[in-house]
């Protein structure tokens, strides 16, 4: 077998950008019955849908902050529908490799406060997906 240079080990997350967090809580949490927690900034998210590790709807100014450093997504740039994540089990060598693939990265290798290392790019489709090693996702319960 050809040496594919990234092993997606699961999901680590998935969910939409949304635009207006009134819709969105309205159809996933009130309609689709997904009860939610809340962060700062209206960042609604939960752990307990089975076949992902995380469920979250981001706020696109979060996306934003996370990749470029303001709240505002740049003009020049596609503005992502939704985010996936793949966690992997070398962030560094999976952003080298799909770089060297022609993805230009968005961030790479960013350490986040709550100790994800994350690096993003835009898909051919407009997803906002990164490569990641999270921590929290890979504790023993």
């Amino acid at each position: 077998m050809a040496d594919i240079g990234t092993e997606v080990l699961f999901i680590a997350g998935f969910g939409p950008i949304d635009r207006d967090v009134a819709k969105s809580r309205a159809l996933y949490g009130d309609s689709l019955g997904i009860h939610f927690k809340e962060d700062a900034g209206g960042y609604l998210y939960t752990g307990a849908l089975q076949g992902a590790k995380h469920f979250a709807l981001w706020p696109l100014s979060q996306a934003a902050q996370s990749c470029f450093g303001s709240d505002s997504w740049p003009d020049n740039i596609p503005v992502p529908q939704a985010w996936l994540e793949f966690e992997v089990e070398n962030v560094e060598k999976a952003t080298a490799d799909l770089e060297s693939r022609g993805y230009p990265m968005l961030i790479r290798n960013k350490t986040e406060p709550w100790g994800q290392t994350v690096s993003r790019f835009l898909s051919p489709e407009g997803l906002l997906v990164a490569v990641t090693f999270t921590p929290s996702l890979r504790e023993e319960k």
